[in-house]
């Protein structure tokens, strides 16, 4: 949602973030981006004060589109609708899965109040249509752009990262990013890598990201031995650094809608192992090692595959793997397909 507002911020258009809650870790790089915290609150008063900000926000600005992300900002915005003027109302879902039944059915009931919805696969949709969040037709699917620069597989770039994060060059580094969630599945990929302990002594898996689940890892990683060997990051700001370092992407995830990191792993020039979650085959499109989503054992065999390719194999394999990014997720094009249902071209 940063890239898309900075984008657009260049190209000349007047864009403003509102946001729900007040510990926001990502900013615009673009100073003419307006940025409006809502101060949303977990009880009826803080809910009803930030609706009312909102809707003061959107009568102050009058802006064209209203594009909301994720299912609380989808079914605010759409409510809000009702007595607030929006010319055109996009709202965008970033999962196969945003809840339970009682989503599903708020989904569906408040569907027309959208001008229209989107999804960051096509797996997605089919998902959201499946379950009957949405009626065919009534949602895109539009994938998440890459900006290719920031995420480059630049030989340098790579040299002088792995020097500066990781030097150690008869070593090994197994990469992955995410929320440290039930949903990523990060327990399944330490017993994987601990496995992998005999055949790459010298292999290292940093995880990066924050969560719920930290502490039940760090007691995992514990019991399996791998105090040593395996790394919990947290929150990092510097993740095309973390990208540039690695010599393989490991996502584990049991659903994805899109799988944004693999890209992003893909334009970096790291080669990618990844569960068969969600939009991620269509991301990968047929680039790298996918496995079948809670699969260890498949899961394992990926990675001793990628970890022991030849130095020309993994070459060729993040060769086409740029390419392949380059030609479908570059955020330029993305933004221009934006922009046309923005206008209201929805066959776009």
């Amino acid at each position: 949602m940063v890239d898309l507002a900075d984008r657009l911020a260049v190209r000349g258009y007047q864009v403003a973030i509102a946001y729900f809650v007040d510990n926001a870790t990502q900013f615009p790089k673009e100073a003419a981006v307006g940025l409006y915290p809502l101060y949303f609150r977990k009880s009826f008063l803080g809910m009803l004060g930030g609706c009312l900000r909102l809707r003061r926000l959107i009568k102050q600005w009058r802006p064209d589109v209203v594009h909301s992300h994720m299912v609380h900002a989808n079914l605010v915005t759409r409510l809000l609708r009702l007595v607030t003027f929006m010319p055109r109302l996009v709202c965008t879902a970033h999962n196969t899965v945003e809840g339970g039944r009682g989503v599903t059915w708020a989904y569906r009931l408040t569907d027309r109040l959208a001008s229209i919805s989107t999804n960051v696969s096509r797996e997605a949709v089919q998902a959201f249509e499946h379950i009957g969040a949405v009626p065919k037709g009534r949602m895109l699917p539009v994938l998440n752009g890459i900006d290719t620069q920031q995420f480059s597989n630049d030989p340098d770039l790579r040299k002088n990262a792995r020097q500066r994060l990781f030097p150690k060059p008869e070593a090994k580094l197994v990469l992955s990013v995410g929320r440290l969630a039930e949903q990523k599945d990060h327990a399944a990929l330490l017993r994987v890598f601990a496995g992998l302990a005999t055949d790459f002594p010298q292999a290292e898996l940093w995880i990066a990201g924050d969560g719920p689940l930290r502490e039940q890892l760090m007691q995992q990683r514990a019991v399996l031995g791998l105090d040593e060997r395996v790394t919990l990051l947290g929150a990092r700001h510097d993740v095309p650094d973390l990208m540039h370092a690695a010599d393989v992407f490991a996502l584990s995830s049991r659903f994805e809608g899109f799988g944004l990191v693999v890209a992003e792993a893909m334009a970096s020039g790291t080669p990618v192992v990844a569960t068969d979650a969600g939009g991620v085959a269509e991301v990968m499109g047929g680039i790298g090692f996918l496995v079948p989503v809670g699969d260890e054992a498949a899961l394992r065999q990926g990675l001793i595959q990628a970890l022991s390719m030849a130095p020309h194999q993994a070459q060729a394999m993040v060769t086409a793997a740029r390419r392949h990014v380059e030609n479908t997720l570059n955020i330029d094009q993305v933004i221009d397909r934006w922009l046309k249902i923005y206008s209201g071209d929805y066959t776009c």
